[in-house]
């Protein structure tokens, strides 16, 4: 367990691409890219379906949404292109995959939501929401490690990481503390499934990390 918070870089391995500006990658590197990525977004939905609260990051597209005729994937896509100007003081690029990040993540939000379960009772919206989080960790190691460039929000977190130098897990967690605070402000929902994810994602993208260096 400790190992999550000893996690401060993304591994290199033998599927990930040698730069991340590269315009033609290995086919098994844009699969992985593109497994994470379908992955991610239907994280995402499972916490929107769960019904006890989203990602940090959706709280702030359903505050943005609620004063515009936006769907919250096409708002996810918006926040996500402004997020790339924050790369900018921190001398992050851009590469493939954080287009196709912004692109993919917010056609499966609103693809899932039309055929995800809106569960009832209490348990099973905590367990979705469980599973929502977990799935999220789990996508961001795999699209991370084909090194085809990070997306908007992860680029965000590698890119204070490399100031700050401290572990990715700690840098997550204030990321999305502060987002939640922006988003709760301008109208966003914020759940139970909201802190679950606040304090839970950081040591889930360590988890992820570590999972598919280990076994993929």
């Amino acid at each position: 367990m400790l190992k999550i918070f000893s996690v401060k870089a993304v591994p290199t391995l033998p599927w990930s691409s040698p730069t991340p500006f590269n315009l033609r990658p290995r086919l098994i590197t844009f699969i992985y890219l593109n497994i994470g990525l379908v992955l991610f977004g239907l994280g995402e939905a499972l916490l929107i379906a769960s019904g006890i609260g989203v990602s940090p990051w959706t709280v702030l597209a359903q505050g943005i949404a609620g004063h515009t005729d936006w769907s919250i994937g096409f708002t996810t896509m918006i926040v996500c292109f402004v997020i790339l100007l924050l790369w900018i003081p921190l001398k992050q690029k851009p590469g493939m995959g954080t287009i196709l990040n912004a692109l993919i993540i917010a056609f499966m939000i609103d693809f899932s939501l039309e055929l995800l379960p809106y569960p009832q009772a209490y348990l099973w919206q905590v367990l979705q929401t469980i599973f929502g989080v977990l799935i999220v960790g789990i996508a961001s190691g795999i699209y991370l490690t084909a090194n085809l460039g990070a997306g908007p929000r992860d680029g965000l977190m590698t890119g204070l990481q490399a100031v700050t130098k401290m572990p990715i897990a700690n840098i997550r967690i204030a990321i999305e503390v502060t987002v939640v605070a922006i988003g709760w402000y301008l109208g966003g929902v914020v759940g139970v499934g909201t802190l679950m994810f606040a304090f839970g994602i950081g040591p889930c993208v360590a988890l992820g990390i570590l999972f598919v260096k280990r076994y993929l």
